[in-house]
């Protein structure tokens, strides 16, 4: 299990790495500015689709980012 420190700086990293620095400090800011409940903001995505096909879209995603990556 990671610590609370490695989890914020590997969020921090993968922010940064997809959507650059400006970004992700925009990012940052606006969670800290608004009451955020990410469960809930979690829950109403996607919430048409099966098991199955969130699966295949976070599959996609992630094939996708690590093409980006290479």
């Amino acid at each position: 299990m990671m610590t609370d420190t490695e989890i914020r700086l590997k969020g921090i990293q993968i922010l940064t790495d997809y959507i650059g620095d400006v970004e992700a400090e925009r990012f940052v800011a606006l969670i800290q500015r608004e009451p955020f409940d990410y469960t809930k903001w979690r829950q109403g995505i996607d919430k048409d689709l099966s098991v199955e096909e969130i699966s295949k879209k976070a599959m996609s995603l992630r094939t996708n980012f690590t093409k980006q990556a290479a």
